[in-house]
């Protein structure tokens, strides 16, 4: 359904049914048991496996799922997790992992788990995603976009259980960055037990929207686009969460959100619009933290659509839009301009490449050549939703639609809800497409690759749909060095074939922030742009 903009009055209507919903949730428990987190958006689905944006992996990726290895809370360290040891062989091709043992899966409604978490849930999980024949690949459609835009399916061989406590995981090569790739939130590890209890019922889809895993909440309720409410897992096996009650106030409008923290409606807001910053630093019971962020924002052309086909109308986009007055109006001075699809914090990330200049005349030269001196028309798709990568998706897209009008150009503006948005870009329906990219585990391949290589096209993570044979040699020959200092280079040149091929308008690498009462203790930005609650109390 086409995305449309909500009058104030529904808005403040909807504030206070939510509001409403809340305190019912709340009931008369001590407000220090009882956590309210202003998030942005709904998640497209409750489980890891099927979903790549920052909106789903805080609702179930960051609360009710967990890895095998996971990251050190506020690093990128690949440490233990559902796994108490992992070792891998001197050939690079076996990784083998010692399972925690009277770990517990959650119950749902009527499911109650008769036995601990063990290896047929690992290979349950896993194989879900990569056997087409498995029982459950093609529920829900069987798109699994990170393990496919990652070439998970050709890198692993065979999943061995080894014991009920073992399992090895066999590569077809040696990947450099497999270990890290685990901790990221799509190998989460669901439940066989519940999966067979649900096909036994008829409900194999429920597998993906009543979420059972051995996190630290557990999943209580989910009304659309207004709530998700969780309860702390008391039988969790790590240190057990501060608060009992968990909930996710869907609120998409970013001064909204600063209004129900003012308010004390709740204790944290992600992404407080760049114009209340200041605002949040002079409230005395408000405290701001800011990082700088692992990210990205771009506009990506569907190169598989004319003319963008055509490198010299891709190059022509990029000389048009005026990206440091985007800097200056949306993201107030909080961000720097991206030239590379890697944030400059990222090894690897090249510096000496050139970037392009605001030049009129030179993008007007280029569509001529390109047989289009009269220019066309287009679609710009605008983010529906504030990322830190693009705080204003439909102010950006207003301003992009002025800019190309100079040379020509004349962009219609388009935006979906965002679950839509996603499903519609993954099918390639888009022509131009504001997006962005949080990095999930700290290598380059995870933007280079995921993002632009050939396997993130069918995936669907590959929004420009853009296949280059060289870039596509370099970044699978970095994947099978583990040496940074001899991979780092192949991504160094991949970077500069990105920047002539320009499948991208790369927009900006901005700072992330948090706002949150000042009794809000425990909580640190994550490098990788989640919102993790299970150390968060309030005092």
């Amino acid at each position: 359904m086409r995305h449309t903009p909500r009058s104030r009055s529904t808005v403040l209507v909807g504030i206070l049914l939510l509001s409403s919903l809340i305190s019912g949730c709340l009931g008369k428990k001590s407000d220090s048991k009882n956590f309210v987190y202003c998030s942005e958006g709904s998640p497209t689905a409750f489980n890891p496996q099927i979903t790549t944006d920052g909106t789903s992996n805080n609702a179930a990726a960051h609360t009710i799922y967990e890895k095998l290895v996971d990251f050190k809370y506020g690093t990128t360290e690949v440490v233990p997790a559902l796994a108490q040891s992992f070792s891998v062989s001197d050939d690079r091709l076996t990784y083998t992992f010692i399972l925690r043992k009277n770990v517990s899966f959650h119950s749902f409604g009527d499911f109650k788990p008769s036995r601990p978490f063990n290896a047929d849930d690992v290979l349950f999980s896993i194989n879900r995603m990569r056997q087409k024949d498995h029982p459950y690949h093609k529920v829900g459609g069987g798109s699994y976009e990170y393990f496919n835009g990652m070439e998970m399916g050709s890198i692993i061989k065979n999943v061995v259980k080894d014991n009920n406590y073992q399992v090895s995981i066999i590569l077809n090569r040696p990947e450099a960055p497999f270990l890290a790739n685990l901790a990221m939130s799509f190998m989460s590890i669901l439940s066989k037990e519940y999966a067979d209890f649900l096909a036994a019922k008829g409900e194999k889809e429920k597998i993906d929207h009543y979420p059972v895993g051995t996190g630290p909440f557990m999943f209580k309720k989910y009304v659309k686009d207004s709530l998700i409410r969780y309860k702390r897992n008391k039988k969790y096996w790590g240190e057990a969460p501060k608060v009992d009650n968990l909930i996710f106030a869907i609120t998409p409008d970013p001064s909204v959100r600063f209004q129900k923290l003012k308010a004390g409606e709740c204790h944290l807001i992600i992404e407080p619009s760049p114009a209340d910053i200041a605002a949040i630093e002079k409230e005395d019971n408000l405290k701001l933290l800011s990082g700088s962020g692992l990210n990205v924002g771009y506009l990506a052309m569907n190169t598989q659509r004319k003319p963008f086909d055509d490198v010299r109308v891709r190059k022509a986009i990029n000389l048009a839009l005026n990206r440091d007055s985007y800097i200056e109006a949306i993201y107030l001075g909080q961000a720097i301009k991206a030239k590379n699809p890697l944030p400059p914090t990222i090894w690897s990330y090249n510096d000496k490449v050139s970037d392009y200049e605001h030049n009129l005349e030179k993008a007007k030269a280029l569509l001529k050549e390109a047989g289009l001196s009269q220019g066309f028309e287009t679609e710009i798709w605008t983010l529906p939703v504030t990322r830190p990568y693009n705080p204003n998706g439909k102010k950006m897209g207003e301003m992009m639609q002025a800019d190309l009008a100079k040379v020509g150009i004349k962009a219609k503006l388009i935006s979906y809800d965002w679950p839509t948005y996603l499903k519609k870009a993954r099918q390639g329906e888009h022509q131009l497409i504001q997006l962005g990219w949080t990095g999930d585990n700290g290598d380059p391949d995870n933007f280079l690759n995921v993002l632009l290589g050939c396997g993130g096209v069918e995936a669907g993570s590959n929004v420009a749909r853009w296949c280059h044979d060289e870039f596509e040699k370099l970044i699978s020959k970095a994947k099978l060095v583990t040496d940074k200092e001899k991979r780092a280079p192949l991504y160094r040149r991949a970077q500069e074939i990105f920047k002539e091929q320009a499948p991208w308008v790369t927009l900006a690498h901005s700072k992330v922030f948090r706002a949150m009462s000042k009794n809000v203790k425990g909580y640190i930005i994550d490098p990788l742009g989640g919102d993790i609650f299970k150390r968060i109390e309030l005092k």
